[in-house]
């Protein structure tokens, strides 16, 4: 996955993901509409088979960037502790 900024403010960051899908995106978004201070988030995919995503964020009493490694870190929590319930049922 590759992080490219095109548009970055104190309220508002608008990033491509190089190599994501709706999967990933999906989830994402998710977890950045449960982080306190976010507005807005919301990613579109021009083309299903060679779209590249493009987020826009939206915050307000925290910086975007904030923002978005608080959800990452939510989710990345998330699928380490998946991974362990998995690993404990097989």
């Amino acid at each position: 996955m590759e992080f490219k900024v095109h548009e970055e403010s104190k309220s508002k960051i608008t990033f491509q993901l190089l190599g994501e899908t709706h999967t990933f995106c999906n989830a994402l978004k998710q977890e950045l509409q449960g982080v306190k201070g976010v507005t807005l988030v919301t990613y579109k995919i021009d083309h299903p088979l060679i779209g590249v995503p493009e987020f826009m964020l939206e915050t307000k009493g925290i910086e975007p960037r904030k923002a978005l490694k608080e959800a990452l870190k939510a989710l990345k929590k998330k699928a380490e502790d998946f991974k362990k319930e998995i690993a404990a049922k097989l």
